[in-house]
């Protein structure tokens, strides 16, 4: 007497992940902080869920993605973990946790896999830390890419413009992409530069661009979750699009709540125990 097992469905790795830049397929990708956002995301088909250092505003509210710690990304990234069955979990590699020596770009990517859980890991920066992208592959740790507006170097860049709209600093991306892939990447972020180049540096590249405000020739798409549910209302550059409004949602079920409680029609008889 046979049992039909309950299929599950295939985890995505990185080798699937760069199957589908081969395949034409688009690679989908949004953030999520905690358990409950993971599982919603993947239970709804996302491919790559990313635990950014965006956590620092959307979580803590700070203004930029320096603050946040190793230990605090270790902390979001095995909620997530926990909620993921199917998607690649890819986790940021904060500000200071990579940037002051290769040894030490290691031991924090190792504590992200081990402790953590992740699936592989990102980092910022072109050339510069390549060596550092290097000795992480080689201890066996998938490593995702970043170019273009590097939120880690914005006291640097002194604005959130778009970045390599001249000829110079667009070459120097295009050799920075390069040399990422040469490094181990499996994928690079494109985030805020120019269409055309986008798609320039996806043409050359044999690895995934995975795009946020950098045109729609990338091999892939990334958002802030908050920011494409609506749930966040400060923030609306115009590469975002908002497939929902939460916000005004979550606010009329509030209110709705505090009424009721007021005027003592929750909860009613049906919601109580005798």
């Amino acid at each position: 007497m046979s049992t039909q097992s309950q299929s599950v469905p295939a985890r995505i790795t990185t080798r699937t992940v760069v199957d589908m830049k081969g395949s034409g397929e688009k690679i989908s990708m949004l953030t999520a902080y905690d358990y409950t956002m993971a599982r919603i995301l993947d239970q709804a088909g996302i491919d790559i869920i990313l635990v950014g250092d965006s956590a620092s505003n959307v979580m803590a509210g700070h203004e930029t993605t320096l603050p946040i710690t190793l230990e605090q990304m270790i902390y979001h990234t095995e909620c997530v973990v926990r909620g993921a069955e199917r998607s690649l979990v890819v986790a940021d590699l904060p500000f200071m946790s990579y940037q002051v020596t290769d040894t030490g770009a290691l031991k924090s990517a190792g504590r992200m896999m081990k402790e953590a859980g992740a699936h592989a890991v990102k980092l910022e920066g072109g050339s510069v830390v390549v060596p550092a992208i290097r000795k992480i592959v080689d201890a066996g740790i998938p490593v995702m890419g970043h170019l273009g507006l590097t939120p880690q170097s914005i006291y640097k860049f002194g604005t959130y413009k778009v970045r390599a709209t001249d000829t110079q600093e667009a070459e120097q991306l295009l050799k920075d992409a390069h040399s990422l892939q040469e490094a181990g990447c499996f994928a690079i972020v494109l985030e805020k530069i120019p269409a055309s180049l986008a798609e320039r540096v996806t043409q050359e590249l044999s690895i995934p661009t995975i795009g946020i405000g950098a045109g729609h020739e990338c091999d892939g798409q990334v958002l802030v979750t908050h920011d494409m549910l609506g749930l966040n209302k400060d923030f609306s550059p115009r590469f975002i699009r908002r497939y929902a409004d939460l916000y005004a949602v979550m606010t009329e079920a509030i209110r709705s709540y505090q009424s009721d409680v007021k005027k003592g029609s929750f909860p009613d008889e049906n919601e109580q125990y005798e």
